[in-house]
């Protein structure tokens, strides 16, 4: 299956030296601490929350619209402690997901409306189905498939997922492309 062209208007979106394509309807607070990889695509209406703490996010990745990036943290007697957030090279994160994880590998997916929550772990080669709700400090082992309200392990994925991963988040930065004439060129 041939994937279609998604077209955005070239006013709406930064591309940055390294490919990286970010909304300007989206939200970065605390830029200087977020770190795009390069080939990212950054949705319309996404918070990121650098201003929390950290967040590294790798090559080929998509935000996709709504979706909201945090860092987790943990309540101390005298405050409250953020710790930066690591995500993995070809992640694809859904529509209106909330993303509290501690860490997120590479090759992941995230489906539409999903909650990770706080310290969770997703170890590479893992899947989060549409509307799932993790529970805080899961942790989602490799080549695994999790759903559900709590999130529970319901199968096992191929060992193709790397692979298919590559495909969906290559393909998808690939189609996604702009109308209209860019700027000053």
């Amino acid at each position: 299956m041939e994937l279609q062209d998604l077209q955005y208007a070239h006013a709406e979106y930064i591309e940055t030296a390294s490919g990286n394509k970010v909304s300007r309807q989206s939200v970065l607070c605390g830029s200087q601490n977020i770190i795009i990889n390069g080939k990212t695509i950054i949705m319309t209406d996404c918070m990121i929350r650098g201003d929390l703490a950290n967040v590294r996010i790798g090559r080929n990745c998509v935000i996709s619209e709504g979706a909201i990036i945090r860092p987790a943290f943990k309540k101390f007697s005298r405050g409250v402690a953020f710790f930066p957030l690591h995500i993995g090279d070809n992640v694809f994160i859904g529509e209106d997901s909330v993303v509290n994880a501690a860490q997120i590998g590479s090759f992941v997916h995230i489906g539409k409306n999903c909650v990770i929550g706080r310290r969770s772990v997703l170890k590479d080669c893992c899947a989060i189905a549409d509307n799932t709700v993790l529970p805080p400090e899961t942790v989602v082992p490799p080549f695994t498939y999790f759903e559900g309200s709590p999130g529970r392990f319901t199968t096992e994925l191929p060992e193709s997922t790397q692979e298919l991963m590559i495909n969906i988040t290559v393909g998808f930065y690939e189609h996604f492309k702009p109308i209209g004439k860019p700027r000053g060129r």
